[in-house]
């Protein structure tokens, strides 16, 4: 049995909430997705070159990637001329199956959840360019995690951008957590120090910093977040424990970039997705896991604060390929 029927049969048998989330989120990138998919399948009698043209233009449409597109169909070409597999449909799940397999046999080594930390505050660092919905995605994992009965605190190291500590510090008094902030255009690390001296006093369990993203001078970025991991671990050791860069999934390929400047800054430890419901670009993930080996921790399937889920491959791939099953 193929990957699609048998996640298809799985969900069909187990709805819930969570998968109702991904099927909603991802909407507009199943209508990129699988619905084009299906539209060239059952026009086509019989699968050739311009069919094969096809789908690999609907993949790179879909921000798969073109390295990754490249691949995928190179192999299936080769696999159906071996077995002889003509069907438009059996082609479409073969295509599926090579896309996430690869996926698939890396995830099992990812756990997407934070793990804290018995002595002492567990310290996450936070990256992104402006505009990707950094400081909501830090709100929505703070109220995750405050949720879950764990004590958590901000700290506004993104000193330089304006009306960032406003913005987190009018998130931190909606979520009833304490913040730490700095003046504007104050050294970033020293905020982070004092964040990080103000957890451990105060017992904290999680302390979620804020940084800057600006890509324009990537030495700068650079040395200000070497800065900030330094101080940092001299209050908390061995701190950050995570390190997550926030996406906008819209922005498709330049995400990948985004990624890649930020890799040679700094040790990422995973991918949140945002603004995942907003674009037809569901493919980013596939592409970010292919070309840069970093597991996307959580997506964003909505406004709401419930929106940023655990991400989950399965619930992904049945949201992207799937649906509701209508």
């Amino acid at each position: 049995m193929g990957l699609l029927k048998f996640l298809k049969e799985k969900f069909s048998k187990n709805k819930n909430q969570e998968t109702e989330s991904f099927n909603k989120g991802m909407e507009k990138s199943r209508e990129n997705f699988a619905n084009k998919m299906d539209k060239i399948a059952k026009k086509s009698k019989k699968v050739n070159k311009e069919y094969f043209d096809e789908l690999e233009e609907i993949l790179i449409e879909a921000d798969v990637g073109v390295s990754l597109t490249m691949r995928v169909i190179e192999e299936v070409v080769q696999e159906s001329l071996k077995n002889k597999i003509t069907d438009a449909e059996e082609i479409n799940e073969l295509v599926i199956d090579k896309l996430f397999e690869g996926y698939m046999n890396k995830a099992e080594q990812v756990q997407n959840d934070i793990r804290f930390r018995d002595d002492g505050p567990t310290v996450l660092l936070v990256a992104g360019v402006n505009g990707v919905g950094k400081t909501t995605t830090i709100a929505k994992l703070a109220y995750r995690y405050i949720n879950q009965g764990k004590k958590v605190m901000l700290c506004a190291a993104d000193t330089f951008r304006a009306g960032a500590i406003e913005q987190l510090t009018i998130w931190a008094d909606r979520l009833g957590c304490d913040i730490v902030t700095g003046k504007p255009n104050s050294d970033p690390a020293s905020v982070a120090f004092d964040g990080a001296k103000k957890a451990r006093e105060n017992n904290v369990d999680l302390l979620i910093v804020d940084t800057a993203g600006r890509l324009q001078n990537k030495i700068n970025l650079m040395n200000e977040l070497s800065k900030i991991s330094r101080v940092i671990s001299k209050e908390i050791p061995d701190s950050p424990h995570e390190v997550f860069l926030i996406i906008d999934a819209t922005t498709g390929q330049n995400g990948v970039v985004q990624a890649k400047q930020f890799l040679d800054c700094i040790k990422l430890t995973g991918i949140v997705i945002t603004k995942m419901d907003g674009t037809s670009k569901g493919g980013i993930i596939l592409a970010i896991r292919d070309e840069l080996g970093i597991p996307v921790r959580f997506i964003g399937l909505g406004e709401k604060m419930e929106d940023l889920k655990e991400f989950d491959l399965e619930k992904y791939l049945v949201g992207l390929c799937i649906g509701g099953g209508k």
